[in-house]
């Protein structure tokens, strides 16, 4: 069996602006750095073997925190950045709302073909999440693996790993520096824990 330890990174000005972030490269604010060391400390004790990053700065600077408490090296995974939502990134959605009505509804009917002006389609970002996901779990066979990454791309791990149509990734919930855990066996992955952020 292969544990997966599965991390939303810690809140961002634009979190608590509630802007889409996408591959916009943002840091942490102090909620968030702080949100990062509770959660590197809850995990002190876990035996972990590999711990991967999205290297964008936010789930970077999440990962180094548990880093700190394990004798691993960061790994960097670009296949786990946030979905790019293109022009709409810096935006809310009431803005959005209010200037792109008919793009974001043809978004919403069709994620997997259809994408935000210069972003990517769900199918783009389903591919790439799944390419990390086997490529992690083949190499870490029997281990314990922490994956820090955004709310996107973890929602669509977990369709991935659960075997639910891609398009249903919405209905689950990551909280800002969330813990979740699967468990991957030969017949399938069950799903632990989802969402805890009581650290």
């Amino acid at each position: 069996m292969t544990r997966l330890l599965i991390i939303r990174h810690g809140s961002t000005a634009w979190n608590a602006e509630r802007r889409y972030q996408g591959q916009t490269d943002i840091s942490l604010n102090e909620i968030g750095r702080d949100q990062a060391r509770q959660l590197a400390e809850r995990l002190r004790s876990e035996d972990v073997d590999a711990l991967y990053a999205s290297d964008l700065r936010r789930a970077w600077e999440t990962a180094e925190r548990i880093a700190a408490h394990h004798d691993l090296v960061l790994r960097p995974e670009p296949r786990l950045r946030e979905i790019s939502f293109g022009q709409w990134e810096g935006k809310t959605r009431d803005e959005i709302e209010e200037h792109e009505s008919e793009s974001l509804a043809h978004w919403f009917d069709d994620p997997i073909h259809r994408s935000p002006p210069g972003g990517e389609t769900l199918r783009k970002v389903v591919d790439r999440v799944e390419d990390a996901y086997r490529d992690i779990v083949e190499r870490h066979l029997g281990q314990t693996v922490a994956l820090v990454a955004h709310g996107g791309t973890l929602r669509v791990l977990l369709c991935l790993a659960l075997e639910i149509r891609p398009e249903a990734y919405w209905q689950f919930d990551f909280d800002v520096a969330s813990l979740s855990e699967l468990a991957i066996c030969n017949e399938g992955a069950i799903l632990s824990c989802l969402n805890d952020t009581a650290h």
